[in-house]
């Protein structure tokens, strides 16, 4: 037989068989689809960037040196800042983690490692619920608990408790889900080596899920950074600089909803700018973290 097919060699025959004819059904199906998939990823990007954008237009325009030296002023004078509302977020966000994270991280680990399964099952099902309660909620219950008794008052104490109330629900479940991504060989082997549980935690698993967990703990503050109806009903607002742990705070949330609403162009001015602070925060955050987990090496 002199059929010229036969005198390919067996890897171009099999490349041809494989191979699929450009205008072929299933060919312009796979290339619809791929259309579709990139079109609908660049419109889930495209409220993003168009948040992005808007806050940036408006507010480099108002950006200048005295926005991180002076106070905020009263209405009808120019200029002024809001530095004790960067350093009111900075505090009011950092007592948050300091009482979520170790918290949350402990939480997540008896879930995952020492508790029963009825039981992990109750509180994950309440980590759930919690993750779901409105900010405004959190602030209510943290109103009643703190600020109404006069423990603490209006203070960045009760703000950050507030916020902590918010954090806590994201910094168990990123932490339960990461240590639950730990190979179970992992944990054998140590063990295996004669390590006991307490040290498989802290020098084979917790390593290994780090990462994830500075994410989950990445994500919590950007959450309570922008933070506007608990701060409201725990810390209020203050025009002055820091005046002490049980005293009234700025904080740049509250300072974007009070002076975004006056008819004063100046308060207006700055409001954009807090705006465009805060979104720098949360992004230089998560880029930190970024860089920190992308320099962890297993």
């Amino acid at each position: 037989m002199s059929s010229s097919s036969f005198d390919l060699p067996d890897s171009d025959l099999i490349r041809r068989s494989l191979s699929r004819s450009p205008t072929s059904p299933r060919t312009l199906f796979n290339s619809f689809m791929n259309g579709v998939a990139f079109l609908c990823g660049a419109l889930a990007l495209l409220p993003l960037m168009a948040v992005l954008s808007y806050v940036l237009i408006k507010g480099v325009g108002s950006l200048n040196w005295s926005i991180f030296t002076e106070l905020p002023p009263p209405p009808l004078v120019e200029g002024g800042g809001f530095r004790n509302a960067i350093f009111g977020t900075l505090l009011m966000v950092g007592i948050g983690a300091l009482i979520t994270v170790p918290f949350g991280v402990l939480a997540a680990i008896y879930l995952v490692e020492f508790s029963s399964g009825k039981l992990s099952r109750w509180i994950r099902f309440a980590t759930n619920v919690l993750s779901g309660v409105p900010s405004i909620i959190a602030g209510v219950f943290t109103y009643g608990l703190l600020v109404s008794t006069k423990i603490v008052g209006f203070s960045p104490i009760a703000g950050g408790a507030a916020l902590a109330v918010l954090m806590l629900p994201i910094i168990v479940r990123t932490t339960d889900e990461a240590l639950q991504l730990v190979s179970n060989d992992l944990r054998q082997a140590s063990v295996g080596l004669g390590a006991t549980n307490f040290q498989t935690v802290t020098q084979v698993v917790l390593p290994a899920a780090l990462p994830a967990i500075i994410t989950g703990v990445t994500l919590a503050i950007a959450r309570a950074a922008g933070e506007t109806a608990p701060l409201v009903f725990t810390a209020l607002f203050s025009q002055f600089a820091f005046n002490g742990l049980f005293q009234p705070i700025a904080s740049l949330a509250v300072l974007v909803f009070n002076f975004a609403i006056v008819p004063y162009p100046n308060q207006q001015s700055l409001a954009w700018a807090a705006s465009l602070i805060l979104v720098l925060m949360v992004l230089i955050t998560s880029i930190i973290a970024r860089w920190a987990t992308s320099r962890k090496s297993y």
